[in-house]
């Protein structure tokens, strides 16, 4: 058995920041202590992590990532991201199907699966991919061991868009696991695009982005959504909100546990809005579009009333090549798992609220809305899944140490007030003060459904 002692820490967990101290057994939580250096485990510990009163957080979850593996690494794979990932405090993902070639057989997905266990620095999962023609393979899937079926209804990356009826019925009828949705109208986005193409031909600009993927385009999807997910009872998440619009499709006064239908905002859209095209271009071009003032102040309102559930990253690297393209064929998409962290705990700061709400949508609510085995929260017997933040040690983002295998970041340049120090996954210490143990690797998530 290997122990670890965690002491002088500022627990973040439940609504609660406290002082105290953490002991670990091999991958679990012994002990919570409020003794912040209690002397009987400092004689058994193996090793003692010193927090210097420091935020102890339980590990990120991040419920949408692209990490490119297979077919497309010459953006990104499973090592390198998630690399990124424990350098930026999260201890699990789930990884996208829209890979090459798409994640939509169970054949595929558990090849993925085997590769993350041989290279993934984080705990992982992978959506199993919807198309129009694989509805009885999704049929197939087991929900204890696979966090979701990915539904994209707007166009995505690959031959991926689900715009059978037929075939969404089905889905939603049958759905085992929690259905995940991209909801943009692709029609209203076609019409949108041509409009524009009629306008300035070739010479559309990313400012024009939002009003192409438009708030009517979202709208008009996540009501799709919303309206199969009641008629089957199907139990929903709706990925990347980006619009105030949207936000009356979802109820906060159903406890999260009982919630069928939930709601998931990112960073980005948290963060950004329109008026930063003007200086970021496409490096802030994602689908759902980056929108106005507005909408991002609903998003944050709706968050704080748990109208809104979960803030993920939708991390979705591209080569910076292919983003200094002009407008029409530079893709959508960015990489962001190395700084979410630092983003949200700058962000509650600048609105003046408690940390513990980050800890509440960033680890908590993840865990809760997919029904995650033992992590999320720091408690006994949960898995060791931590991080250290420091809230003193400012961090400016350069190209020496951005970890992403596309070399670049949306915040190149920022200072952040913050700095994650060390990362634990399951017990194991796999990042200290920038340096990471390549011999710790994550394991499959598991899930508590019924097959």
């Amino acid at each position: 058995m290997s122990t670890t002692l965690i002491i002088n820490a500022r627990i973040v967990n439940e609504g609660q920041v406290r002082p105290g101290s953490l002991y670990i057994e091999d991958d679990l939580i012994a002990d919570i202590s409020d003794d912040p250096s209690p002397e009987m485990y400092r004689r058994q510990a193996d090793r003692i992590v010193d927090a210097k009163n420091c935020f102890l957080l339980p590990g990120i979850i991040d419920d949408q990532v692209h990490f490119r593996e297979p077919g497309l690494t010459q953006k990104a794979d499973i090592s390198t991201e998630s690399r990124a990932a424990v350098a930026g405090g999260i201890t699990s993902f789930m990884e996208m199907p829209n890979t090459n070639p798409p994640c939509t057989t169970l054949d595929l997905l558990e090849k993925k699966f085997a590769l993350a266990a041989q290279k993934s620095s984080a705990n992982f999962s992978f959506y199993m991919g919807a198309s129009n023609d694989n509805a009885e393979e999704l049929e197939k899937i087991n929900p204890e061991k696979i966090c979701g079926i990915k539904v994209f209804m707007g166009s995505s990356t690959g031959n991926m868009l689900v715009d059978n009826e037929q075939v969404l019925e089905r889905i939603f009828a049958t759905a085992k696991t929690l259905v995940a949705t991209h909801c943009e109208d692709e029609s209203t986005i076609q019409a949108n695009l041509q409009k524009f193409k009629q306008l300035h031909g070739e010479n559309i600009q990313p400012r024009h982005h939002p009003m192409i993927r438009s708030h009517e385009a979202c709208l008009l999807s996540s009501q799709k959504a919303a309206e199969l997910a009641r008629k089957h009872n199907t139990r929903l998440h709706i990925l990347h909100l980006s619009t105030a619009d949207e936000v009356n499709l979802f109820d906060n006064q159903t406890p999260l546990e009982n919630k069928m239908i939930t709601g998931e905002v990112c960073v980005h859209h948290l963060w950004f809005t329109d008026k930063d095209y003007l200086t970021k271009g496409n490096l802030i071009k994602w689908n759902p579009a980056v929108k106005g003032l507005d909408d991002r102040e609903r998003l944050w309102e709706a968050l704080l009333d748990g109208t809104l559930d979960v803030v993920a990253t939708d991390h979705a690297p591209h080569l910076l090549a292919e983003k200094q393209n002009p407008y029409l064929s530079a893709p959508s998409g960015g990489p962001l798992v190395q700084h979410s962290l630092q983003v949200m705990a700058d962000a509650l700061t600048l609105r003046n609220l408690p940390i513990h709400l980050l800890v509440k949508w960033m680890c908590h609510n993840p865990a809760l809305c997919f029904n995650i085995k033992k992590r999320g929260f720091i408690r006994k017997g949960y898995y060791a899944d931590l991080v250290i933040l420091d809230p003193e040690q400012k961090y400016t983002v350069t190209s020496e140490n951005i970890l992403y295998k596309c070399g670049w970041s949306p915040f190149e340049n920022h200072t952040f007030s913050t700095t994650p120090t060390h990362t634990f996954v399951n017990g194991k210490l796999v990042w200290e003060n920038g340096k990471l143990d390549e011999s710790v690797k994550g394991v499959a998530l598991e899930f508590n459904r019924q097959a």
